[in-house]
Order: structure tokens, then C-alpha cells, then sequence
């Protein structure tokens, strides 16, 4: 199996079912977890030298960041509903979160210096925007983009449609290059509906030094450490992913493929 696709473990005793460090993706920058806990059970970690921002795919909890108690958070049932809720926790701080249902949340880290406070991201303040036409049509949810405080992350969800494409055409962000390209690390947390389905994923680069294509099921994650990385939905399955991005520098510029960038011009 491909070492940039990651498949879900059984839950541990924490609900934990990813644990995507720096050291294990081979890169610098990103860290992924997804825990499942059943109601009433809890969760607590220190951040340490890198900031969390902590995503409820569904479910209700209640949590808690530095000194500040941010009550009940969270409400819809799956992914694909749409108000997400996220708590961000600074570096050198400590966060905790108890599960008022069953629920699903995803940890995404990156390197800081704990210079910002605790909050909350409310789903009003998730920037949603629509791209692409036709089959290239799909519903980005801004949970963390760079116009909002944070050090490294950016936090982004996208729904694509069933038998549309997505990250099309094909782009990149692997060189540190500004202001035309930024290199940025990104994994893809990849849900499906129904969950019997599949997406298909491409990563390659222009040398094809790398050049995999991957067919990631409900709960994969697929690790893009360079190369454009297409993703398509195949017909009759609605496809959820979570991107968690982060480089040098907290910016996000893109390169498409030059073979495909006609479809843009």
C-alpha cells in the first residue's frame, strides 16, 4: 500500500483512530488525529510547541482551552451537514474536551509559540464560498484560512458533489517561492456518503518522480507532501474532506499544472 495512504485503526482507549505526527508523514509541519468517543467519555492534551485547532465532525462537547470554560459546542450529525464548530488552543497551553454525545473530532497541529488566545470558531464565522462550474463544482467551508489568526494552520473543509472533481485542475503549493508559490504540507481526511464509496486521488509531480493514484475509502487520509493532488467523487457518493495545511509561512498560493490550466484562462 502506498505510504501516503493512511488507513483508520480501531479506536484506542482514547477513541483515537488516526495519529499523524511530523515524524510518521516524513515532513516538517502538519500533525492529524481523529478521535470517536462515545458520550461522556473525555479527552485532554497539552499542546506543547505547536497549536491545535480541534474540529467537531459531529457530535456535541463540551470544552475547554488555557484557563477558559467555552461550554457546549458542536450539533450537527455528520460532516456533510454544514455549522461546523472549532476550538483553537495556543501553543504551550493545554485544552480538554468531555462528549456530550457521540461524537467525532479531528485534531489538527502545527508548530507555534502560544501568541494568541484561546477561542472559539462559531460556524457564523466560517467563511463558505462556492468553486469551480459544472462537475468542477464543489462547497468550501473556511474554518481556519489565512485572513484568521492562527500561526501555521489552515483549516479548510470542502463537500464535493457526486461525480465531481476537486483541488481541479490539478495544483500545487510545494516551493517556498512567494509571491507566486508557497510550500505548504496537506493531508485530505476523507469521508464518504454512503460510506460503502470511494475517492479517487492522484499525487504527482512534473517530473513524475512521484506519481500515485490512490483510492481512498470512508475515513482515509491521504498525505501531500508535494505534487498537485486531484480528487475525484465517483457517481452515486458524496465526498466530505478536511484539509489541515501548513509551511514556513502561513500562505496559500497555489501553481496549477500548466497542462491543465486552459480550463481557468
Amino acid at each position: 500500500m502506498s505510504k501516503l495512504l493512511v488507513k483508520p485503526n480501531k479506536p484506542d482507549a482514547n477513541g483515537r483512530i488516526h495519529a499523524i505526527t511530523p515524524a510518521s508523514a516524513g515532513w516538517t509541519y502538519v500533525g492529524f488525529e481523529v478521535y470517536r468517543l462515545q458520550q461522556g467519555q473525555s479527552l485532554r492534551q497539552a499542546t506543547e510547541d505547536r497549536e491545535a485547532c480541534i474540529v467537531m465532525l459531529s457530535g456535541k462537547a463540551h470544552v475547554s482551552a488555557g484557563t477558559e470554560d467555552f461550554g457546549v459546542i458542536g450539533g450537527r450529525s455528520s460532516p456533510f451537514e454544514p455549522d461546523p464548530w472549532s476550538l483553537y488552543a495556543p501553543a504551550r497551553s493545554e485544552w480538554s474536551l468531555q462528549a456530550e454525545t457521540d461524537c467525532e473530532i479531528a485534531v489538527c497541529t502545527a508548530p507555534g509559540e502560544g501568541k494568541l488566545p484561546a477561542r472559539v470558531i462559531r460556524p457564523d464565522q466560517v467563511g463558505q464560498e462556492t468553486r469551480g462550474k459544472g462537475t468542477n463544482t464543489r462547497h468550501v467551508r473556511n474554518i481556519l484560512p489565512e485572513t484568521e489568526a492562527a500561526e501555521s494552520l489552515l483549516v479548510v473543509e470542502v463537500i464535493t458533489p457526486s461525480g465531481h472533481w476537486s483541488s481541479y485542475p490539478p495544483h500545487k503549493h510545494d516551493r517556498d517561492a512567494l509571491p507566486n508559490e508557497s510550500l505548504l504540507e496537506e493531508t485530505y481526511y476523507h469521508r464518504l456518503n454512503p460510506p460503502s464509496g470511494f475517492a479517487l486521488q492522484r499525487v504527482y509531480t512534473d517530473d513524475r518522480s512521484l506519481d500515485e493514484t490512490l483510492a481512498a475509502s470512508d475515513g482515509d487520509v491521504v498525505l501531500v507532501p508535494k505534487g498537485y493532488h486531484p480528487v475525484g467523487a465517483p457517481h452515486g457518493y458524496e465526498l466530505y474532506y478536511l484539509n489541515v495545511m501548513a509551511g514556513p509561512k502561513r500562505i496559500w498560493k497555489f501553481h496549477n499544472d500548466p497542462a491543465h490550466e486552459w480550463m481557468v484562462a
